[in-house]
């Protein structure tokens, strides 16, 4: 099967790994990919916005399926366009339509979408510069830590939490001002829910969902969970904690109420349902979704599905997932992201990387790599690469991705030493 996946990081990575069982090196197409897409199919310089140049590579190259890797591009509309095209609207597409990437493009419309659904979250308000005073005695009204989020895509950063209201108070006008661009025009305002978050996935097809392992990731750059958020320093799946009787309680309380209001409000949902959840005294909250796989998550939970992961991406880009079955899946994962110095902030690039072929026992994906004129594999972003190891037990596989990151060297590394050493204690 002929394939083209949309995106360049690490979660494309482990999506081609996976594709790869589908689609020959011959046969699947990454967009732009990196250097590690590069050695499982071939790498095409797309700019993945522009949907025409998307939908004549489809066309000239005989594509039978999309699969779209970041959110951008859904929540731009690139599912919509295809299937106003009429030479391209049988092409099936992993990834939902705009208005089910709103779930995760707008974080006003999914506070909405929760309360018109009774689907558990945090109290909220919605604020623009218009009512901003309106924001300032919500705040009043709550106990720190205080929660603001840019209501648009902002790379994962757009999420502050603040620890007095004289600050909170600084943040929110900052981000109405312009700290992220278009995305803070709106801002929603939350109240801080203390507990351990976990990730859920659901392949949704439109009618049916079928449930991934569960995941938790590192957010923020600092051991102990201290400084700025990142995309994801790393990740463990499944998550020790979600036993039987929590999962019980995501599924009827979060995942159904889901998955029943999209139907009944006539949105068209392909594809992957992140469900980013704060768990509170067992008692399981939406925190946000995402219309995607999680990265770093992706790299942590794919190599541990015993499934056949392709084709179940194809049965729901064509709405024939199969709800009956469970995935399989044994033993634990551990990824651990290899990091540029600086790294939210400012850091730099092209720094040579050495020593992966040190590396045993463990997957490196590749995230923000490229070769250059000469061959030599280099740094290109601020998320290097994720070293992913599968093992019997969590306490294993964290073992075996921090010794396999030691071994691998570029100037400036950084990498968390303490990922999931929280849920061993």
């Amino acid at each position: 099967m002929r394939i083209l996946l949309i995106g360049s990081g690490g979660r494309e990575h482990a999506l081609a790994w996976a594709l790869n069982a589908l689609a020959g090196k011959e046969e699947l197409f990454i967009a732009p990919g990196n250097a590690g897409t590069a050695e499982i199919g071939e790498n095409t310089a797309l700019d993945i916005l522009d949907f025409p140049a998307v939908g004549k590579f489809v066309i000239d190259h005989r594509i039978e399926l999309l699969v779209v890797g970041p959110e951008q591009p859904l929540v731009a509309g690139i599912r919509d366009y295809f299937e106003r095209e009429e030479v391209l609207s049988k092409v099936p597409v992993f990834g939902p339509s705009a208005k089910g990437a709103l779930l995760e493009g707008s974080k006003a419309f999914a506070k909405e979408f929760m309360k018109r659904h009774h689907i558990p979250t945090a109290r909220y308000r919605e604020i623009t510069e218009e009512n901003a005073e309106e924001g300032f005695a919500f705040m009043d009204t709550l106990s720190p830590p205080l929660v603001i989020k840019a209501d648009g895509l902002a790379a994962g950063k757009g999420v502050l939490i603040i620890n007095d209201h004289k600050k909170a108070r600084e943040e929110l006008q900052s981000v109405l001002s312009g700290r992220f661009g278009p995305a803070g025009r709106k801002v929603v305002i939350e109240e801080f829910l203390p507990g351990t978050e976990m990730s859920v996935f659901a392949f949704f097809d439109g009618s049916h969902y079928v449930l991934l392992p569960t995941a938790k990731d590192y957010k923020r750059i600092g051991e102990g969970d201290s400084g700025p958020n990142t995309g994801g320093m790393g990740a463990i799946a499944p998550v020790p904690f979600a036993g039987a009787d929590l999962m019980r309680k995501v599924e009827e309380r979060i995942v159904k109420p889901t998955v029943k209001g999209l139907i009944s409000e006539g949105i068209d949902y392909r594809g992957i349902i992140y469900f980013g959840l704060m768990i509170v005294d067992e008692e399981p909250y939406v925190i946000e979704y995402n219309c995607r796989f999680g990265d770093p998550e992706a790299e942590v939970i794919i190599p541990l599905i015993r499934d056949d992961l392709p084709e179940l991406i194809r049965q729901t880009a064509l709405g024939r997932l199969d709800s009956s079955k469970a995935l399989r899946f044994e033993g634990a994962a551990a990824t651990v992201i290899l990091a540029s110095g600086g790294y939210p902030g400012n850091y730099e690039k092209g720094k040579p990387i050495r020593g992966l072929s040190e590396v045993n026992d463990s997957m490196v994906f590749h995230a923000g790599t490229r070769r250059d004129d000469t061959g030599q594999l280099i740094s290109n972003g601020g998320r290097v690469l994720a070293v992913t190891s599968l093992a019997p037990t969590l306490a294993e596989a964290l073992k075996t991705s921090l010794r396999n990151a030691e071994r691998i060297e570029f100037e400036g590394k950084y990498f968390r030493r303490d990922i999931g050493q929280d849920v061993l204690k």
